[in-house]
């Protein structure tokens, strides 16, 4: 069923959905994981899934199927463990586990290994599980299951280029294990990794593969001279080696830059650029040595948002490029992982928006016709198309954003709201609390579909969340926490929950996104102005207050979070869009005040993921993104706590970006990073609250007592009590109760043993 490909061009994608269209992957997984189905059955799911892309991409035309896209929880922990690096403190278990359990002890820890550090893959909306690497590291390939594949594959005569981590990016996606040797660096092990890398070239070549893609994510980023110097030598040696297919290295979620050069230079016969996000002309191109003898595979097709390309421009952008360079192939910018499967499943859209999007399959549809045009010429209905989103602009909104004044994102100053807030609401040192949701369970699911259906009145509705969340608050008390929620019972997800209610938004059926394992979102899709109708989320929260003495916060999504966790309009400038949203949310602060919530958390986790690869954009970046943030909380009165929750950045812009948040409580992603984080903290000169992550939630994993103890102790040391908070990392929703309680309870434990010993002291 493989489809010849003509010579000089050519069509592919560099990678597709892996969840199953209706996210049979997570129905699997969960339960396997919660022991209803058999190890056996869930490998039958995932190779159903895997084939079933295979066959459904060889026959849209498309030149080149990309293989080893599939995964059972994530691909860069299957990388690490094709190639043998397992952490030392996980090796006791790799003999008694079976390898797909040892895979996932990894992935979620089991008691006493906590799991791989869950962090932020590159720019994208994905988060992946570090490996660990240290000196002791020592790399031994084992690709039987990517070698399965390709015999698989060859049996429904398909034939698969496969997707392979580029070893430079596995060694610096990682992080150093607790045991590294001060001074070393992941780059020490570059060598014996080259070595592995050249076997895994020489088992492909033998069993018949032509083709093999190493992804280099990593050097679309700001690279050192260690990294770049490191990256020349890699892919000389690789593009030197006896025995292999050909290599197409790629250079997705940004700009090559400087790396380009350096890869044109090698024996690598093909190199994939991003070309939505650092287009480059076909004179630019041309004129690094070397480029114009590779295959160009050219990054048209938006990897990571879902509008329909402009095919006429698209063209003609591609025509210039082939003219330069004559071996070309229409590909996509990144991986398709980061978009829904297709967009004819969503039968209710409203046609106005569902014309403008392209999901997976239609940008495989469009990579397939832009090679054919490009080869026998555009059909002439091309001209009329028109690819930009289209909606009837809000005047009323847009006069709104023209109105506003530097003074809209002033409150008064910190140190003057601190007295206020002390008086509002007076709290222990180190005060306890969490990030927002609880465990949804499969009864308020249910109410919640039977709503949609119709097989539940409002008022119904309405009442069985009410008892969910006296529940909840009912829990907190016994706990002992010290700052409630109300739960989120009500909200599907923390960004949909508000698209739903906003104008400007579309939300869909069916448009699932893997965030990590198991776990998937629908984003949604911001197409026109955006403006709130009316309030969102005060009744729910208002009710949960009325339950208690204790405070209980308000929790909101912030603008630039909303943006990032969407599929966001191109047609205006993202400023302009980030401030309808603030505006938005400065309504729903204002009506949460009203009704006597007095700390109002606005999240903003994302605002690192629009962050600019390189420093090209950095600045202007976060003075419209903190702007927006402080536009949607300006409004607040002197004496209602605002709270936000980020992912920290190693960029020290971004560090400092938090104290300029002007937020009076911050809470942050930490786990087991909280030495340079803090660290970090330190050196910027945080003056507000400050709430390190002590613990993940995305993990099964139970901290014990003096675990966290350890952790708000060190945080201690950088942060006086009166100013440091003790949370988990996240929300609670993907949890059990089972893992919730006993958490919370040694977390509020630990803090209770730091308040004993700093009054002693």
């Amino acid at each position: 069923m493989s489809t010849a490909v003509p010579a000089g061009i050519g069509s592919s994608v560099l990678g597709y959905p892996r969840i199953g269209p209706r996210r049979e992957l997570k129905r699997a997984l969960e339960a396997y994981w919660h022991g209803s189905s058999t190890r056996d059955e869930l490998r039958a799911v995932g190779k159903e899934i895997q084939e079933q892309t295979w066959l459904e991409l060889a026959a849209t035309g498309l030149g080149q199927v990309p293989g080893n896209t599939f995964s059972f929880y994530d691909h860069i922990l299957d990388n690490a463990l094709m190639f043998g690096a397992v952490p030392g403190r996980f090796r006791d278990l790799q003999g008694e586990l079976d390898p797909l359990d040892f895979y996932f002890a990894m992935a979620r820890g089991v008691p006493g290994h906590p799991p791989l550090e869950l962090a932020k893959f590159i720019s994208s909306n994905y988060y992946y599980r570090a490996p660990e690497l240290d000196q002791n590291t020592a790399f031994e390939l084992n690709a039987e299951v990517l070698l399965d594949e390709v015999r698989r594959s060859k049996a429904h005569n398909v034939e698969l280029r496969p997707v392979v981590l580029g070893p430079l990016s596995l060694l610096l996606l990682s992080k150093l294990s607790a045991d590294a040797d001060e001074g070393f660096h992941q780059l020490d092990l570059l060598e014996p990794l080259l070595v592995a890398y050249e076997k895994l070239f020489e088992q492909l070549a033998r069993a018949g593969v032509t083709c093999v893609q190493l992804d280099e994510p990593w050097f679309t980023l700001e690279r050192s001279e260690r990294e770049l110097e490191a990256f020349s030598r890699a892919y000389r040696e690789l593009s030197e080696a006896p025995l292999r297919p050909r290599l197409l290295v790629t250079g997705p979620y940004g700009d090559f830059g400087s790396a380009l050069p350096l890869l044109a230079a090698t024996k690598v016969e093909a190199i994939a650029l991003d070309l939505v996000n650092a287009r480059k002309s076909a004179a630019e191109l041309i004129a690094i040595p070397g480029m114009k003898r590779k295959r160009l595979y050219a990054g048209v097709i938006d990897g990571k948002n879902v509008w329909r390309i402009d095919k006429v421009k698209t063209l003609e952008y591609l025509q210039e490029l082939y003219a330069a360079m004559p071996d070309i192939v229409v590909s996509t910018s990144c991986s398709l992982m980061h978009v829904p499967y297709d967009v004819l499943s969503e039968y209710d859209l409203d046609d106005e928006v569902a014309g403008h999007l392209a999901f997976a399959k239609q940008k495989v549809g469009e990579s397939v016709a832009l090679a054919r045009a490009l080869r026998n010429g555009a059909p002439e209905k091309w001209a009329s198309v028109v690819m930009a989103p289209a909606a009837t602009p809000n005047a009323a909104v847009r006069a709104r954003v023209a109105a506003v004044t530097p003074a809209d994102l002033q409150r008064p100053a910190f140190a003057e709201r601190r007295v206020a807030q002390q008086k509002s609401v007076p709290l222990p040192p180190v005060p306890v609390t969490t990030l927002g949701s609880f465990p949804q369970t499969t009864e308020i699911r249910q109410a919640r579909y039977d709503l949609g259906q119709g097989r539940m009145t409002q008022d119904e509705y309405t009442a069985r969340v009410h008892e969910e969340i006296e529940r909840v608050i009912r829990l907190q008390e016994d706990i002992g926490l010290d700052v409630l929620v109300h739960g989120e019972v009500e909200r599907n997800d923390m960004v949909q929950f508000f698209a739903e209610q906003l104008d400007g938004y579309a939300v869909t059926r069916n448009g699932w996104v893997q965030v990590y394992g198991s776990r998937s979102v629908r984003p949604p899709v911001l197409y026109g102005d955006v403006s709130r109708p009316g309030p969102m989320s005060v009744d729910w929260i208002a009710y949960a207050q009325s339950l208690t003495d204790k405070p209980v916060k308000g929790i909101l999504t912030g603008p630039v979070t909303m943006m990032a966790l969407s599929y966001v309009r191109d047609d205006q400038p993202v400023e302009q869009t980030a401030q309808q949203l603030a505006l938005a949310v400065r309504d729903e602060v204002a009506d949460l005040e009203a009704a006597g919530i007095k700390i109002i958390q606005v999240d903003e986790p994302a605002i690192r993921t629009l962050l600019p690869r390189q420093d090209v954009g950095r600045e202007e970046y976060l003075e419209w993104a903190v702007g927006a943030f402080r536009l949607a909380t300006g409004g607040a009165a002197i004496d209602t706590q605002i709270h936000t929750h980020i992912g920290l950045s190693r960029v020290r812009s971004v560090v400092e970006a938090i104290e300029h948040l002007d937020c009076d409580v911050t809470y942050i992603i930490l786990t087991r990073t909280i030495d340079w984080v803090l660290d970090a903290l330190e050196d910027s000169g945080l003056t507000r609250g400050v709430g390190p992550g002590v613990y993940e939630t995305k993990s099964a994993y139970v901290p014990d007592i003096d675990e966290l103890d350890a952790r708000l102790t060190r945080a201690a040391q950088s942060i006086e009590p009166e100013r440091l908070w003790a949370n988990p990392d996240g929300g609670l929703k993907t949890r059990h109760y089972s893992q919730l309680e006993p958490s919370l309870r040694n977390l509020v434990a630990a803090a209770r043993r730091l308040r004993r010993r700093t009054s002693a002291e």
